[in-house]
This record gives C-alpha cells, sequence and structure tokens, in this order.
C-alpha cells in the first residue's frame, strides 16, 4: 500500500514538472511572436499602404528620420511611390488618407499646432483656396516643370495633370445617346442616372462642377439647380464609386478622372470614356509643405521627390496620369481631347461660395 501511495506520489510529480515545463515554453512563444510582430509593425521600411498609420508605429524612429503625409490618393498609388521615399532616404512616412476637402479642413483647423508636414492629392484650386496654411517652396526641378502648372508664389507644386472625362455604361447606353457636351447632364433624360461625388468632400467632383460652370454660358445658380435636379439628389461616395456604379449599371453615366476611367477599363470594366465637346479642365493636384510642419526638411526632399524622373515615369506606366514634366516625353494618348481655359484663381475665389450653393440645393 505504501509502494503504490508513493509510486503515485511519484507520478503527480512528473505531471506537475512536465505541466510546468509546458506553460513555460508557451510564455516564451508567446513572447517571440509578439516581439515579431512588433517588428514588423514599428520598423521604418514598414509599409506604408496598409491605411492610416498610428503615431505609435513610430516609436523608437528619431524626429528627424520622420515625416507626416496627407494624402487624397488611393493606396495604389501613394503606396509605391512612399515605399520607395522611404528605402532611399530612411526616412519613416505616417500617412493620414482621406478626402481631399476634409484633409485641407483638418490643416486649417491644425493652424500654429500643426503635425502635418505635407498636404499630398488633391486638385491645386483647392490649395489655392487654402495657401494661407502652405509655406512656399520651390523644388530642385521647378525649371523643368510646365509652365502652366506653375504655383505663383511657390505654395504647391504640381504633381500630375488630371482631365476631367465622361463614361457611360456600355451595355445599358449607345455611344450615339450618351453625353458628348457638359450640357447634356442638365438634360431630364439622364434624372437619377448620373453618378457624381459631393464636390464638398471630392476635389475631383469640386473641379468637375467649376469646369460645367466655366464652360456652359448659363447663371450659375440656374445651372446648379438643373444639375442637382438631374442627379435627382443621388451623390456618391466618393470620387473612385462614380467608374464602379457606371460600371455595374446603378448609374448609367458619370464625371470623373481619365486616370481612373483608364485604369477600371484596362482591368475590364465595360465602360466607354468621352472627353467633353466644348472642352475640358487638366488641372493637376499637387503636393504642398504645410507651415509650421515639424519635418520641413524632410516633407522638402519629398516634393522633390514627386516630379523626380522615377517617379514622373511611374505615375505614366502604372496609374494612367499624366506628367507635368515638360522634359518627359508623353506615354497617355489623348490626341482628340479639346483644352479649355481654365480660370483657376477663380475657382479657388469662389469655392466657399459654390460649395455652401451645392449644399443649399442638395438638401
Amino acid at each position: 500500500m505504501n509502494e503504490f501511495i508513493r509510486s503515485e506520489k511519484q507520478i503527480r510529480r512528473k505531471q506537475a514538472v512536465r505541466t510546468m515545463i509546458c506553460m513555460a515554453l508557451l510564455i516564451l512563444l508567446s513572447a517571440v511572436l509578439y516581439g515579431c510582430s512588433k517588428t514588423e509593425e514599428t520598423g521604418p521600411a514598414a509599409a506604408a499602404g496598409t491605411g492610416v498609420r498610428r503615431q505609435a508605429d513610430g516609436y523608437g524612429v528619431s524626429e528627424d528620420k520622420k515625416l507626416i503625409v496627407y494624402t487624397s490618393h488611393k493606396e495604389e498609388v501613394y503606396g509605391p511611390i512612399i515605399r520607395e521615399f522611404e528605402e532611399r532616404t530612411g526616412i519613416w512616412v505616417e500617412v493620414r488618407d482621406g478626402g481631399s476637402t476634409e484633409l485641407l479642413e483638418a490643416i486649417g483647423r491644425e493652424a500654429g499646432q500643426q503635425t502635418c508636414d505635407i498636404m499630398f492629392g488633391g486638385g491645386v484650386e483647392s490649395y489655392e483656396a487654402y495657401r494661407e496654411y502652405f509655406e512656399p517652396y520651390r523644388c530642385k526641378l521647378s525649371d523643368k516643370l510646365d509652365d502652366r502648372y506653375l504655383s505663383p508664389d511657390d505654395s504647391w507644386t504640381a504633381f500630375t495633370e488630371l482631365p476631367i472625362v465622361f463614361i457611360y455604361n456600355n451595355k445599358l447606353v449607345s455611344a450615339e445617346a450618351a453625353p458628348h457636351s457638359w450640357k447634356d447632364f442638365l438634360d431630364d433624360k439622364w434624372r437619377g442616372k448620373i453618378a457624381f461625388a459631393a464636390p464638398g468632400k471630392s476635389g475631383t467632383s469640386y473641379t468637375a462642377l467649376a469646369t460645367m460652370i466655366q464652360v456652359l454660358d448659363m447663371d450659375e445658380r440656374k445651372l446648379m439647380e438643373d444639375f442637382v435636379s438631374a442627379l435627382d439628389g443621388k451623390v456618391s461616395a466618393g470620387s473612385g464609386e462614380v467608374v464602379d456604379e457606371v460600371s455595374t449599371g446603378i448609374h448609367l453615366v458619370g464625371i470623373t478622372l481619365e486616370e481612373t476611367a483608364k485604369k477600371r477599363i484596362a482591368k475590364g470594366a465595360d465602360i466607354t470614356m468621352i472627353y467633353p465637346e466644348e472642352g475640358t479642365s487638366t488641372v493637376p493636384d499637387g503636393c504642398a509643405l504645410v507651415k509650421g510642419a515639424p519635418h520641413e526638411d524632410n516633407a522638402k526632399l519629398f516634393i522633390d521627390f514627386t516630379v523626380s524622373d522615377d517617379v514622373q515615369n511611374l505615375i505614366m506606366d502604372q496609374f494612367c496620369r499624366r506628367t507635368v514634366r515638360k522634359d518627359l516625353q508623353m506615354k497617355t494618348a489623348g490626341e482628340d481631347m479639346k483644352i479649355m481655359d481654365f480660370d483657376l484663381e477663380w475657382a479657388s475665389a469662389h469655392q466657399d461660395e459654390i460649395l455652401a450653393l451645392w449644399s443649399e440645393l442638395i438638401r
């Protein structure tokens, strides 16, 4: 009996030892996995294209190796550019993405207490409206930029040329019936069938609206009343959704950017793109140094990088965009495109007024 009790106690001891060893191994394994995940998340070379990066992700990175970017670009555009910039410079980039209007408004609210260094993306007519929040900077390659796309006071630097185009669903709209003129979008036959993002959120849509106003010889309020009526109170969540809604048949026609339409057509979207017969605007999007930027020198390096040979060739080769460099050969065809004389100063000066009227009418 005593021998049995001793044997049972020995078994229990062995089981306890095995349990303790297993627990120790689990704790050790958890620590290793936690350490690996922290290394992947916080390293300077971490991928930029995962949306908004938290400030905590930059823990351990010295201030002279940081850059904070607000961008309205999609991840497919800003991701490769930022990753390459990080690799070449060793600078860690924190990204906050969103609509151009909301980001510019955030920069305005943060005046005097800036956490942002760079605004990257959005039409430069919107930059003009917020120029008081930008620090003038002339990039190193300014002499190679197209003269049409130079800021009068260097408050912004052009990034790419972005024509506004019309699109239609090939299965539901014939080429003959499709809109070819800006005034076609005021026709009742398209009522509730137009894809268009709210200009108060989308810089692209504001540019399109300002283009329509400048092209058509109409009373401004009457034009906007007719256009809002044609939309039937329906607006897309963003400019990127315009192509999706037309290609899937939610709407039949839409107004968007050339590059957005071309990329979706290349991926198989059953839509056709049209250049407006009266002419269209080719307002560039831009990049600007925020006044009071905490990492000003790094911001200037980034602006220079956006107009470099490598980046400008990248945007033509992969993003269906047009370069703002006059010394680089254009790789995007658009021979049938008529360019209007877009009044950038007018569009900037009247932006608040136009958006206020839009908000009044769209209710």
